[in-house]
């Protein structure tokens, strides 16, 4: 039989399969490079922008130089540097680090940022990447900067160490990172090994429910205030506290910031007084002092109370009814027995 000679064919194959397999070993190696780069420039502290000496236009930087220059990161890539920096045009500022960077006597740029007016310096060091000359940029505090930065931290310092309410700070997940004497003595706890890296829920009277109402909260609106609840103490006892939180992003990470105050001289009751069918049920209510016994009073005053609280525990836990159950000690099933009597379970649906 005659036939064709395959192996002409068949070495081409082969190759073109070889070709393959290393495109995609220097794909996963390009990969592992970007990760690498990523992680380096998001760890380091230091504020850095990458220019393009062309264009003059910022080709990349971290969230650290983000934050310094006051816009999100998304806004800042691929615009033109010099716009970032009062009274600077785009070719006088990047031949001055263009000079900076290739001169070792050349000191760093004093520049004012645009956004936020800040006093910062900003060195340069020249490298070639794709047939284009690159600029990396390190951005710093001036000295007077530095100086009332230093201060202000100082400051912050002596009122988390010194100050009379207690200041903890819990990552995302609501475990507690550091933590202040006043919060040691509000839960008579001994030494901050006991309080750093435990979930700040094991301190909440309710626990778990108390921290995802509190986290909920300021996740939403990024802060909170005057959260009513109670802290338990390593020694089984109890303290009523009022909350306030804040939350904030540090390195890319989320915090929140929690002040809690002794609130034993707080608690009496406030009645509110903005308008409304409620409030004007209750100033009814005490016009009858004088003209009713205080047994009829307190059973026209239950049902306005009982409303008041359920409302209050649902707007607190976000419209959670699990939520608000745990907050008003009453199991599921009276809740809903109670949201039908007052038409709050109609009102929601509607």
């Amino acid at each position: 039989m005659m036939g064709r000679d395959l192996r002409a064919l068949a070495e081409v194959q082969q190759q073109l399969v070889q070709a393959h397999r290393a495109i995609g070993r220097d794909h996963e190696a390009q990969r592992e490079l970007e990760t690498r780069y990523r992680v380096l420039m998001e760890e380091n502290s230091f504020p850095l922008l990458i220019v393009s000496e062309t264009t003059g236009r910022i080709v990349d930087l971290n969230s650290s130089a983000a934050r310094l220059l006051g816009a999100p990161r998304g806004d800042l890539l691929n615009s033109p540097v010099a716009q970032e920096f009062d009274g600077r045009r785009r070719g006088e500022l990047i031949e001055s680090l263009a000079r900076n960077a290739t001169s070792d006597s050349g000191g760093p740029l004093d520049l004012n940022v645009r956004r936020t007016s800040q006093r910062v310096k900003l060195s340069a060091k020249m490298f070639r990447a794709a047939r284009d000359r690159l600029l990396l940029c390190r951005i710093g505090l001036s000295d007077i900067a530095q100086s009332q930065e230093g201060d202000r931290n100082l400051m912050l310092q002596s009122l988390f160490d010194k100050g009379t309410d207690a200041i903890i700070f819990l990552d995302g997940s609501g475990v507690i990172k550091a933590a202040n004497e006043a919060f040691l003595h509000l839960t008579d706890s001994h030494s901050q090994s006991v309080v750093v890296d435990r979930a700040f829920s094991d301190f909440l009277a309710r626990g778990a429910v108390d921290l995802k109402v509190l986290l909920d909260n300021v996740k939403r609106v990024g802060h909170l205030r005057h959260y009513r609840t109670r802290l338990n103490t390593d020694y089984m006892g109890e303290v009523s506290v009022e909350l306030s939180a804040t939350m904030f992003q540090d390195r890319g990470k989320s915090f929140v910031a929690i002040v809690a105050r002794d609130s034993v001289v707080k608690d009496s009751i406030v009645w509110p007084t903005a308008a409304g069918a409620d409030n004007e049920g209750l100033r009814n209510v005490m016009r009858l002092v004088g003209y009713s016994t205080l047994r009829e009073i307190v059973d026209e005053t239950t049902e306005i109370i009982e409303r008041m609280c359920i409302e209050a525990a649902l707007e607190m836990s976000g419209n959670n009814r699990a939520a608000a159950a745990e907050l008003l000690s009453l199991s599921r099933q009276s809740l809903y027995v109670k949201l039908r009597k007052f038409g709050i379970l109609n009102k929601e649906t509607e």
